[in-house]
């Protein structure tokens, strides 16, 4: 159960994030799917997903990556997503600090440059460190950097906060990293 779960996962962020015309689904401006066209469309390109898989999904899913809305007849993505749609997220005053994970064969780059969506809409930052290394894991070896999100949000730089409590900027200016005094 738990691995087919994980496959119904990963196929709903590809198809509510970033590619819906791969099972020729609909989502509206707010990046909500219908749920009976998305198991119509789904099983139509030769899966098999049920009502009650889609539900148990949504509940189990560790990252709470999707909601449904209020009657559960609609589905989307929290956040994630490089097309463009409109979360109707607000804006929302950060905490002094949150944390991004990365991993440390990119901080030349972020060094460089700051943290940048690439090809999604937004960067993800973090409350606490296990979250941040847990998302770091998987491009290489971890390494966790503070962003002063509080100096941020006092520049005129503006935060979201996604459902699933995932902390959204559109970037993070380097001057605003702090980077670990060792991360080899």
């Amino acid at each position: 159960m738990e691995r087919e779960d994980k496959k119904i996962s990963k196929f709903l962020s590809l198809v509510l994030r970033h590619k819906p015309e791969v099972i020729a689904l609909t989502l509206d401006e707010n990046g909500w799917a219908d749920v009976d066209e998305l198991i119509i469309s789904t099983n139509a390109q030769g899966w098999k997903l049920t009502l009650s898989q889609l539900e148990r999904v949504v509940r189990t899913n560790d990252k709470q990556r999707f909601s449904f809305n209020d009657d559960e007849t609609k589905i989307r993505a929290n956040q994630g997503h490089s097309i463009a749609i409109n979360l109707e997220l607000e804006v929302r005053q950060p905490p002094e600090i949150l944390l991004h994970g990365t991993a440390t064969r990119f901080i030349e780059s972020i060094k460089s440059q700051g943290l940048h969506s690439q090809s999604r809409r937004h960067v993800h930052l973090s409350l606490d460190e296990a979250t941040a290394r847990a998302v770091s894991q998987r491009h290489g070896k971890p390494v966790v950097l503070q962003v002063r999100a509080g100096e941020m949000w006092r520049s005129g730089i503006q935060f979201y906060l996604s459902e699933n409590g995932v902390w959204l900027v559109e970037a993070v200016p380097i001057e605003f990293i702090n980077f670990p005094f060792s991360y080899n």
